[in-house]
C-alpha cells in the first residue's frame, strides 16, 4: 500500500497547469507495449491502458482475441446513453479459438510486490479507493482484496446472469457506473479516444431475446483490435503514465481538492475517485 503525501491544509498548492508543466521526467512511466489496446474504428481510434495487475486471465484472453483477428469487423452493437458501448459478436456465431468462458476475477488479492495508491477520500462504494498502476481501483483491507472502478473509460468483460460466463463481449463505460464493481470485471481504462465511444450512435440490435441488426443499422463498426507490441516496429503508439505515488502527482490531488484557481468562490476541499484521473501524455 502507498499512502499519498498531500500538501498540509495550510499550504495553497500550485494549479494544475503549472503542476503539469514542471513535472519531471522521473514523476511518469512507459507503458508495456503489451498493455496498449487499440480499437480502430471508422471515427477515429480509442486506445484501452490494460491491467498488468489484477484480471490477468481477462487480460491474456483480449490480447489472444487480438491476436486472432476476432474483432475485426464487428461492432459497438448496444450503446446506451449515459451508460455503455458494448461490442462484439452479438450473433455468436464467429468462431474463435483462443476464447474460454472465465472464471469471474471481480476481486483479488494483490499479488506480491503490487502496489496499491491509496487516495485519502470518503467513498460510497468500498472502504478504500486510489489507484494500481495508474487504473483507479477499490480495496477492502479487511478482505485483503482489490478491484479495478468502473469511472467513465473502463474497459470491462460482459457476462450472462451467472457470474463465470465472461468470454467474448467487452464494454466501455461512457460514464462512471461505481454500481458495478465486485459485480464484472474490469480489465483497463481507456486513455485516448473516450470521446469516440461517447459519440457512437445509441442503440441495440436485439429486440427482446432476438437479434435483428436491421434495428440499428448504423452501429459504429471496429476496424482494428491490435495490442501495441504487434504492431510494426516503429508504428506501435507509445504511452507514458504518470506514476501515482510520484510526488507530482501527490500535488495535483491535493490541487483538485483545493481549486486554488482565482474563478473558484467556493472550494470544497474533496475530489472522488472518478474525477481524479491519472494523467497520461503519448509519446512522439
Amino acid at each position: 500500500m502507498f499512502e499519498l503525501a498531500l500538501a498540509a491544509a495550510d499550504d495553497t498548492p500550485r494549479p494544475v497547469a503549472e503542476i503539469m508543466a514542471s513535472a519531471p521526467d522521473t514523476a511518469w512511466r512507459e507503458a508495456d507495449p503489451e498493455d496498449i489496446l487499440v480499437i480502430e474504428t471508422p471515427n477515429g481510434p480509442i486506445t484501452v491502458l490494460l491491467s498488468s495487475v489484477l484480471a490477468k486471465n481477462h487480460v491474456r484472453q483480449v490480447r489472444t482475441l487480438a491476436r486472432e483477428g476476432f474483432y475485426d469487423g464487428l461492432s459497438f452493437y448496444r450503446v446506451i446513453e449515459g451508460f455503455v458501448a458494448q461490442g462484439g459478436d452479438f450473433t455468436e456465431e464467429k468462431e474463435h479459438g483462443g476464447a474460454i468462458s472465465l472464471p469471474a476475477e471481480f476481486e483479488e488479492e494483490l499479488p506480491e510486490g503490487a502496489e496499491f495508491t491509496v487516495l485519502d477520500v470518503v467513498d460510497g462504494y468500498a472502504p478504500d479507493v486510489g489507484f494500481i498502476e495508474g487504473i483507479p481501483a477499490g480495496r477492502d483491507p479487511e478482505e485483503g482484496t482489490a478491484w479495478l472502478a468502473h469511472c467513465t473509460g473502463a474497459f470491462a468483460f460482459a457476462r450472462d446472469v451467472e457470474k463465470d460466463t465472461a468470454s467474448t463481449e467487452f464494454y466501455i463505460t461512457l460514464q462512471p457506473q461505481r454500481y458495478l464493481d465486485r459485480n464484472l470485471t474490469v480489465v483497463g481504462k481507456v486513455i485516448d479516444g473516450i470521446g469516440v465511444a461517447q459519440a457512437a450512435p445509441r442503440g441495440y440490435v436485439f429486440d427482446g431475446e432476438e437479434a435483428r441488426p436491421e434495428i440499428f443499422p448504423d452501429r459504429l463498426t471496429i476496424s482494428g483490435f491490435t495490442i501495441a507490441a504487434d504492431m510494426p516496429e516503429g508504428e506501435g503508439p507509445r504511452w507514458q503514465v504518470m506514476d501515482d505515488r510520484s510526488e507530482t502527482f501527490a500535488e495535483l490531488v491535493a490541487a483538485r481538492k483545493a481549486r486554488p484557481s482565482d474563478f473558484f468562490y467556493f472550494r470544497p476541499g474533496h475530489v472522488d475517485l472518478c474525477q481524479m484521473p491519472v494523467p497520461v501524455r503519448k509519446v512522439d
